[in-house]
């Protein structure tokens, strides 16, 4: 099976115009390494058979919660990797969660294997190089909610053959490994003390270091977020794929300056979500993408220009920002940085530099 999309590097200038930016910008961005470091829409897949295969439209809402993410849409925005979140669900059992991870990896690697002409599912940035020179789309795999494998972590190695590249350690519930940043206490372990990572996180974070895979911590509670650095091996890179930042907007789900240092310190780098409500604008109706431009001029202001990602948490529920409601339009990201006066090498590195390089340091 082969996705069909419009291929807007062969006439960049038109798709420059039906943007309404330079060509500059849509030059750049085409040249550039652009990687997502958190797309949420394979749930979709899983509980409404939403066909990722299928270029779809926005939707019942306008492309607010979902239907902003499919792999035609994807292919035909030159989006070159993104990590693919299977994300746990909170209200199983510890043995139904990795069950259920097991379906879904299995499920969402039968999707991307449909269209081997398109994408390839990738772990090392050689591996990412290989799929970018095929000219294929290069599919990283993520967990989000270490809870699937809160009975035992070893039963990561049998359930992710060597295939998961990230696992987000909590996600909007508690569960044994520790408590999220959300003000809702929900899960097993809410109504506990506990705020910071439990004695199984700490241990589940030495496991993660010892395969190579990413500690994401984003959605964790801030003590938790320090007790996992404090056990994380200093040298190999600590991620959050996708918050906003304090310093812009204070919000539960943000992180403040402290945080920014503390990950910027492991070498890792912080993916800012495309969420209106965390960037800092209205809920339903949204706002503009300058506004993803100030959380990470922020990062660049507070920890310097190496460190700063794009990390979207599109079809996560979340309403983008109103000039770049799908995937289509990245490239108006582009067009701000240019207008502020970055420079090409520091656009290179947010689109998708900083994360090939973090990833260099995990896996070589």
């Amino acid at each position: 099976m082969r996705l069909v999309y419009s291929d807007h590097r062969q006439d960049p200038a038109a798709w420059a115009v039906a943007l309404g930016i330079s060509r500059e910008a849509v030059e750049l961005y085409l040249a550039s390494d652009v990687i997502d470091l958190h797309v949420e829409s394979y749930s979709w897949a899983r509980v409404c058979g939403y066909d990722l295969r299928k270029r779809h439209g926005r939707g019942m809402f306008g492309a607010r919660y979902y239907s902003q993410v499919d792999l035609p849409r994807l292919r035909e925005a030159q989006v070159s990797g993104a990590m693919w979140s299977i994300t746990a669900n909170p209200m199983g059992t510890p043995g139904s969660r990795l069950a259920g991870f097991r379906h879904g990896l299995a499920g969402l690697c039968d999707v991307l294997a449909s269209v081997p002409e398109d994408v390839q599912v990738v772990r090392t940035v050689a591996e990412y190089r290989a799929a970018r020179a095929a000219g294929r789309h290069a599919a990283f795999l993520a967990v989000q909610g270490g809870n699937c494998f809160e009975r035992d972590a070893s039963a990561l190695d049998a359930a992710a053959d060597d295939l998961i590249v990230r696992i987000t350690l909590l996600h909007m519930s508690a569960s044994r490994l520790g408590q999220p940043s959300s003000p809702l206490r929900v899960g097993w372990l809410a109504g506990q003390r506990q705020e910071g990572l439990s004695e199984f996180g700490r241990d589940f974070v030495t496991a993660l270091n010892a395969r190579r895979i990413f500690v994401d911590l984003a959605h964790i509670n801030r003590a938790g977020f320090f007790d996992a650095l404090q056990v994380h091996d200093p040298s190999l890179p600590a991620i959050v794929t996708h918050t906003g930042v304090d310093g812009v907007n204070p919000c539960w789900r943000n992180l403040d300056d402290a945080q920014l240092r503390a990950i910027a310190d492991t070498g890792g780098v912080i993916g800012v979500v495309f969420h209106s409500w965390y960037l800092g604008d209205r809920y339903f109706f949204g706002g503009g993408a300058d506004r993803v431009i100030d959380h990470l001029a922020h990062i660049i202001e507070t920890v310097g220009e190496d460190f700063a990602a794009l990390g979207s948490d599109f079809d996560g529920g979340i309403v983008t920002p109103r000039d770049m409601p799908t995937c289509l339009e990245l490239p108006r990201l582009v067009q701000l940085m240019l207008d502020r006066g970055w420079s090409d090498g520091r656009i290179r590195k947010v689109l998708g530099g900083n994360f090939l390089r973090t990833l260099t340091q995990l896996r070589g």
